[in-house]
């Protein structure tokens, strides 16, 4: 009877970066479902078919690749192209333009890949506070142009006046808790991402109150 080769010893020999983000995806995969503190660098290895020194070789600690992994997440060229167009609308002076970007960029982004979401949300469970630095870090620029953008069409004229953090919060918290319902926690709607975002920016926008005037 022939012997069943070790995984570990028989996984095909990657090119640096190739293997590196081999070992960031399996580690997302793992930090997904199970959180930092729940993962160990012992059943990410098994799962990739390496060693875990292989894996130290590359990240000298568990931290490191789990910041490799949050970098993962933040770090793709739609991000950059997303905040272009955002841009873009703040240029033309386009709110509702802006508004319906932010709602269809977080939807997208849920349904394009929850992991990264759910390592965040084990992040703030497990009070990983070297985490939540590191996204507030990447995140809080972006929320501040926003809010400079809203402060600015306030000033004008154009929009209500009201705590530009809570507009841009309204935006994002609705998008981000219906993307969570759906993709996350298993809620169907009849309504497609186009009109949900039709209704969110109507909210923002208009409120829910009927005009009696």
């Amino acid at each position: 009877m022939g012997s069943v080769s070790d995984p570990r010893t028989s996984a095909p020999r990657l090119h640096a970066s190739d293997r590196r983000r081999q070992l960031v995806e399996t580690a997302l995969d793992f930090f997904s479902r199970k959180g930092f503190s729940g993962t160990t660098t012992k059943e990410i290895a098994t799962a990739a078919g390496v060693t875990e020194a292989l894996i130290f070789r590359h990240f000298p600690t568990k931290q490191d690749l789990y910041n490799a992994v949050l970098d993962h997440h933040h770090d793709n060229g739609q991000l950059a192209e997303c905040i272009a167009q955002w841009k873009s609308c703040m240029d033309r002076n386009d709110d509702e333009g802006l508004i319906r970007a932010i709602v269809k960029r977080v939807i997208e982004d849920y349904r394009r890949d929850l992991r990264g979401h759910r390592v965040l949300l084990f992040a703030a469970l497990e009070g990983h506070e070297t985490a939540l630095e590191y996204n507030r870090q990447f995140s809080l620029p972006i929320f501040g142009l926003l809010c400079q953008y809203v402060t600015r069409r306030q000033s004008e004229g154009a929009l209500r006046g009201g705590d530009p953090g809570a507009i841009i919060g309204a935006a994002y918290g609705m998008a981000a808790q219906y993307a969570t319902m759906t993709q996350m926690f298993g809620f169907h709607t009849n309504v497609t991402d186009g009109q949900i975002a039709d209704s969110f920016v109507a909210i923002v926008m208009h409120g829910i109150q009927k005009d009696h005037t």
